[in-house]
């Protein structure tokens, strides 16, 4: 049966910028979703990163997908597995519909000791040759993966369905770690750059409601300019300017569905300077005005 639901496009933040998962159950670090890649403006989820683990199965159509600036395509009958504290996002350029289940689990939930979490835990989460694994369907364990996604969506409304994803991701995390690689890197300037793009990107989630310059962004990096727009257009094929003024239509989403703020309030109170250039920016990015777009949400 489908269960289609609008994930948050605005997301809250921890204190370290990450994003607080809003989890199904209060008791347990379980979210499981599943969405079309059409319920997000312009095919495009904001990107993220969070303390949980996350994977996403591709039922049909297709996505491409975004993990720390390198862009992965995923098909149907496909998913990925990215590990915690990746930036990543998914996305559609060309507009092509696709329908898939997202779960994230914090891996607190294995940690039923400190033997187990320093022995089988932290290896895995911590290995900076492993940032995500591609789930093809001709490889076993990783179809066994994306078959668990599956039937965790399955289960998920079931009385016992927090002792099912428990099983499940046992036997997930089992797969993934005696699969995963030597960790033998000794690179440590991509952990350098990735830190300082998300100081960066957490700086403008916090202020974009001020007026914000590139020498404001590049200085919460403590990098130059220059570098700034390096970062970003690794991680993000976009400027700065760009990254920041996507994010503001993004929070834009919110009010437009959730309260009855004139245009002007609105593109105020996101930060844009004015109502006419919010507009402008609004609809390049979404296809059609602010006015007409809040009256579809309607």
């Amino acid at each position: 049966m489908k269960d289609f639901k609008n994930m948050p496009i605005s997301m809250k933040l921890n204190t370290d910028y990450s994003e607080k998962v809003q989890y199904d159950h209060t008791d347990y670090p379980i979210y499981i979703r599943r969405d079309l890649l059409s319920h997000y403006p312009n095919f495009t989820a904001p990107n993220h990163w969070h303390a949980d683990i996350e994977m996403i199965a591709v039922i049909s159509g297709e996505m491409k997908y975004n993990v720390n600036g390198k862009k992965l395509l995923l098909k149907s009958g496909e998913g990925i597995f990215v590990n915690a504290e990746q930036m990543h996002y998914g996305y559609s350029d060309t507009g092509t519909e696709c329908d898939f289940i997202c779960i994230l689990l914090h891996p607190m939930l294995l940690c039923s000791s400190l033997s187990y979490e320093q022995d089988f835990i932290l290896p895995l989460i911590r290995n900076s040759r492993m940032p995500f694994v591609l789930l093809h369907s001709e490889t076993s364990w990783q179809r066994e993966i994306y078959d668990q996604i599956r039937f965790l969506y399955e289960k998920r409304d079931t009385r016992t369905a927090p002792l099912r994803i428990l099983s499940s991701f046992s036997n997930i995390w089992l797969l993934l770690y005696e699969n995963m690689p030597a960790d033998d890197s000794q690179d440590t300037r991509q952990d350098r750059d990735l830190t300082i793009t998300k100081d960066m990107v957490g700086f403008i989630q916090k202020n974009y409601t001020r007026k914000l310059s590139l020498a404001d962004i590049s200085a919460s990096g403590s990098v130059g300019q220059s570098k700034c727009c390096r970062l970003f257009s690794r991680y993000f094929s976009q400027t700065p300017t760009m990254y920041l003024n996507q994010y503001r239509l993004n929070k834009s989403i919110e009010l437009l569905r959730n309260t009855d703020l004139m245009i002007t309030e609105i593109a105020l109170s996101v930060g844009f300077g004015g109502a006419s250039y919010f507009a402008e920016t609004f609809r390049k990015w979404a296809g059609m005005s602010p006015t007409k777009f809040r009256k579809k949400l309607l």
